[in-house]
């Protein structure tokens, strides 16, 4: 029992069949030689239970191996009267392929949503970097389209964040000089670059 008996697509041998509700029953008390031939009777059903689920052959022995220690384990838990050794064996095969194959979509599942989330980081960073550059060289080319103290005022005003009596007396230009100038070029920078209202 140590090492695992490789699984074929045969019948359950029947001699090693016998009464499965008895032998059960010897394997929920620990009876190692029952579980030998409870595993030498069921093996092949639970493997043709889990291969047409999981339809990959090496994970489907692997399923398979752990179907057959889950009966083993919950061999305590038969109650015959619920239905027989080979269905109880069968519907625990089916609940364990099934749950195989959830999980490995599920892991594929994660793996595209990861994959589709760092590419659309990197396309969405791309994105906003040239919009940021247009943007810039359009405010650039507008600016130049400013007269030159239209100009110096919004750029000691909303570059260098001075305030008009600031800007004022930074330009030595009267305050209400300056707030007609910057009203104008400001005006001008909205209509050259298309905002509207």
């Amino acid at each position: 029992m140590n090492q695992p008996i490789p699984f074929n697509t045969g019948r359950p041998s029947d001699p090693a069949r016998g009464d499965l509700t008895d032998v059960m029953q010897k394997v929920a008390h620990g009876d190692k030689e029952a579980f030998s031939g409870l595993y030498d009777a069921l093996a092949p059903l639970v493997f043709g239970t889990v291969v047409k689920v999981v339809r990959d052959r090496a994970q489907s022995e692997e399923v398979a191996q752990e179907v057959m220690i889950d009966l083993w384990r919950q061999a305590a838990r038969y109650r015959p009267e619920a239905g027989s050794v080979t269905t109880w064996a069968a519907t625990i095969a089916h609940r364990r392929a099934v749950d195989r194959v959830r999980s490995a979509q599920a892991a594929t599942d994660r793996e595209y949503a990861q994959a589709a989330r760092e590419h659309t980081t990197a396309f969405d960073e791309v994105a906003e970097q040239v919009e940021t550059r247009l943007e810039s060289e359009q405010v650039r080319r507008c600016m130049r389209g400013l007269t030159e103290l239209q100009r110096q005022a919004v750029t000691l005003a909303y570059y260098q964040g001075l305030t008009y009596r600031e800007v004022a007396e930074a330009l030595r230009t009267p305050l209400p000089t300056i707030k007609t100038r910057m009203r104008d070029g400001l005006i001008r920078l909205r209509d050259c670059m298309g905002v509207t209202t």
